[in-house]
């Protein structure tokens, strides 16, 4: 990918998923939400053989997930991260647009439901690609490598 935009076809979406090693997922849930999906896409993708960095913004007390430790900020998150997956509400998200920006991802994917043009045209002006309202692990299921298994 070398122009940030808005990614939704096949194509961009196996090109992009192609590149993903490491996933900071920011809104994550820990183990005691298995049911939901801000957990069980992570865990997918862990199993997908992807580097999962949990950033959740609930359970202050929860240290680990997935047996990965907790990072309490995007800002705090290990440089170089090739996705952000993101599970927030819509009304949330201009609260995170200086971290994504500092962080720099290759791409931010905002989750089944969760749209913002917005935010997109923030995260594009910025030179980070977006994918919204589609679910990750879907998409890597049907579009993404072979990996981890």
């Amino acid at each position: 990918m070398h122009t940030a935009r808005e990614l939704s076809s096949p194509e961009e979406l196996r090109e992009l998923l192609a590149g993903v090693r490491r996933v900071a997922v920011l809104g994550v849930r820990s183990e005691a939400f298995a049911d939901r999906p801000a957990h069980y896409v992570a865990a997918a993708l862990a199993g997908f053989g992807v580097e999962v960095i949990p950033v959740p913004v609930y359970e202050p007390e929860v240290t680990t997930i997935l047996g990965r430790p907790v990072v309490r900020s995007l800002r705090a998150v290990p440089k170089p991260i090739d996705l952000v997956d993101v599970f927030r509400r819509a009304r949330d998200l201009p609260a995170h647009l200086d971290d994504l920006v500092a962080l720099r991802p290759r791409a931010v994917w905002l989750q089944t439901g969760l749209r913002s043009d917005a935010f997109v045209q923030a995260m594009v002006a910025a030179g980070i690609s977006v994918v919204q309202d589609r679910c990750l692990m879907v998409e890597w299921r049907a579009h993404g490598p072979v990996r981890g298994r």
